[in-house]
């Protein structure tokens, strides 16, 4: 009988820092970039800080560290060097050449992490898509045994011009029909979105730095099993449940992916329409995460990735978890500073999550408030329409007209606003 070892990844890691980066910032990049790795299935066997005053364009950084990097290659036996920084096709192929074993960057990890967490079509195609866009210029490649790292062909060693051709017409091709099918994907999703916004629950979508704890929410406030791991991008698909409120209210809850920084454009734009779900939601549920080093550097990514998704005005509830392993007190209290409306605790402990979910309710008053109204008799369309989109509390048929109080959706109100009581 055969046995067949699949070879693992031996993995040294470098870390750029920029001569005006604190030396705190750097290791909490080491942190994050070890557990991406990790995440990826990988093991760390070193890393390497390399102060950079100038960009190398050949290398990205100088003969004298490209020497010491391959020296700490041969010491710690290692089959893989990933770079925190985001490397360019030439440098990824002159390090391969000049240290003779595969070199990636951070994106290319990211990538993989998605690609194995990937369950539904939806998702799948997204990864692939991203994947494929990512290696259209990598082509020329060295080292294939990471190739099921990386979407798109194999490099290869002296690769002549017409198969090199061949190969960009391929991956091509691939994009586009990727495209194809991720469009009527997506317009199914839009159909179920649609679908949501007319009916009367208020939706909500949960957002946050991976590994916040957003599924972890989801799970307590519905009584859910969405999938829990503490690994980065746990979750790729969105889940989405119903709840009730303290006050009896319904709302829909969306779990979304989470966000990282310097997340690869590629992976941001084959996932918009999974991102939308917080674009698409009436009101966001942010979850900071306390415990983590960089606790204000995270929610500041997050907030900058909304603001690219068009979320920037949106109505946001803030939940700061993980209270129970804070790591930074004083992050805390610049960030409640900043939103004095944040609401702190611990999603395992459960601890401030009374309070968190009348801030939901809140919400959720603000953008279907209760109205009195009345209506003559000749507009029992508007009685339809309410009950449609809304939520009729009472209703009283009068001989002059009929009296309704309801939950009225606040891009409805306009309609309304002239059968409006006092």
């Amino acid at each position: 009988m055969i046995e067949i070892v699949e070879e693992t990844t031996e993995a040294l890691l470098v870390i750029i820092r920029e001569l005006t980066e604190e030396s705190r910032l750097s290791a909490v990049r080491l942190e994050e970039l070890e557990s991406l790795v990790t995440t990826m299935g990988a093991n760390v066997v070193g890393s390497l800080l390399i102060p950079l005053r100038s960009v190398e364009p050949a290398t990205l950084i100088g003969s004298g560290k490209v020497e010491e990097l391959k020296e700490l290659i041969a010491e710690r036996s290692a089959n893989t060097v990933i770079f925190d920084h985001d490397l360019s096709p030439r440098a990824q192929r002159n390090l391969e050449r000049i240290l003779e074993i595969a070199v990636i960057d951070r994106q290319e990890v990211i990538l993989q992490i998605f690609s194995n967490r990937a369950q539904t079509k939806e998702a799948i195609l997204q990864v692939a898509l991203a994947r494929q866009e990512y290696s259209l210029p990598r082509l020329e490649r060295m080292w294939s045994h990471l190739s099921r790292q990386r979407g798109g062909m194999r490099g290869t060693r002296d690769a002549g011009e017409t198969q090199l051709e061949i190969d960009r017409r391929t991956v091509t091709n691939r994009i586009a029909s990727l495209k194809r099918q991720l469009k009527k994907v997506e317009e199914q999703r839009f159909i179920q979105r649609k679908g949501r916004r007319e009916g009367f629950i208020p939706t909500a979508a949960i957002v946050g730095y991976t590994n916040a704890g957003k599924s972890s929410l989801l799970n307590l406030l519905a009584a859910s099993d969405a999938l829990v791991e503490n690994k980065l991008f746990a979750t790729l698909d969105p889940t989405t449940r119903q709840i009730q409120l303290p006050q009896g209210a319904q709302l829909l809850l969306s779990d979304t992916v989470g966000f990282v920084s310097n997340l690869p454009h590629q992976l941001i734009e084959a996932f918009k329409s999974t991102l939308e779900e917080a674009k698409f939601s009436d009101f966001l549920i942010h979850v900071v995460d306390a415990s983590h080093p960089a606790m204000l550097a995270s929610f500041e990514t997050t907030r900058e990735v909304l603001e690219s998704l068009g979320c920037k005005d949106k109505l946001m509830v803030l939940f700061i978890n993980k209270m129970d392993k804070l790591y930074d007190n004083y992050a805390v209290d610049e960030l409640r500073g900043r939103f004095p409306q944040a609401i702190v605790g611990s999603i395992k402990q459960q601890a401030g999550i009374e309070e968190l979910l009348e801030a939901i309710e809140k919400a959720t008053i603000y953008y279907y408030p209760v109205r009195h109204l009345f209506f003559p008799h000749s507009r029992y369309d508007l009685i339809s329409q309410l009950r449609n989109n809304g939520l009729i509390l009472s209703i009283d048929y009068l001989n002059e007209g009929v009296k309704v109080e309801a939950h009225v959706p606040k891009h409805l109100t306009p309609i309304y606003e002239q059968y409006g009581q006092n």
